[in-house]
Parts: C-alpha cells; structure tokens; sequence
C-alpha cells in the first residue's frame, strides 16, 4: 500500500501553501507555455465527447447533486459576494464592446405603434426587438 499523508494534513497544506503561490500564478498567466485560444480550439473534440459522455452517463447530475445547494450557497456568499463587485467594474469596457451592437439595433428600429395595455398588437413591439436582436446575434456568428 502507497504511503500518502492523511487528508487533513494534506488540506492543511494546501490552504496555507498555495495562497502563497500569487506570484507563479501570475507569471503563469502572463507567459503560458501554450496559448488558451489554441489550446482551447485542439480540446474542442474532447470536450464535445467528453460533455456528450457526462450527461449520457448521468455523471453531471450527480457532481451537481454532490455539491449540494449548501456548498454553492456557501461559495456565492463566500467568494462570489466579494468578487461581484471588482470583477463587474473590471469587465465594463467589455461589456459596452459585446453589448454595443444590440443596443445599437435598438436604437435604430422603428416600432409599430403602441396600443392601449394589454393589447395584443403590442407584442408586435417585443417582437419587432426580438427579431433585430437575433440578427445581430446571427450576425456575430
């Protein structure tokens, strides 16, 4: 039988060392050996037939029934609470960039005219949005 340290040990070492880590995360993201964008596109197989095996094999469920609502929960509340905040305000200029086109379709329509609420013929207006939305998003690829 392999010699392996007992699990709290080993969780010990892991949340004390590998905070500690920042600056070789760091250079790792500046410098990979292999750019994410190639990378990502060669695994596009694998991860198809990977993803097709997971839910034929009813393996995603049960890795979502393990976590558990208590551990997302706690999670969300934990790191995606302090996150929130920084992550949106640094992701701005990339959303305007992404979200610019439809708004711009928006901007550019000419609606039917309103109805009185609740009128059927309003939801020509929804419509009218729906379809210039999913022209830009056609459009996009």
């Amino acid at each position: 039988m392999p010699a392996i340290k007992p699990i709290d040990q080993i969780a010990r070492k892991y949340v004390e060392v590998t905070p500690q880590r920042t600056n070789e995360y760091a250079a790792g993201v500046a410098a990979p050996r292999v750019s994410w964008l190639e990378a990502t596109r060669a695994a596009v197989a694998s991860w198809k037939q990977a993803i097709t095996e997971a839910v034929a094999g009813g393996s995603f469920l049960r890795g979502v029934e393990r976590a558990t609502d208590a551990k997302w929960k706690r999670g969300a509340s934990g790191k995606g609470v302090a996150r929130w905040g920084p992550g949106v305000q640094e992701a701005g200029p990339d959303y305007a960039a992404r979200f610019s086109p439809y708004r711009d379709a928006i901007q550019n329509l000419t609606l039917p005219p309103r109805y009185p609420r609740r009128d059927p013929r309003n939801l020509e207006r929804v419509r009218a949005i729906d379809q210039a939305l999913a022209a830009v998003k056609k459009a996009q690829g």
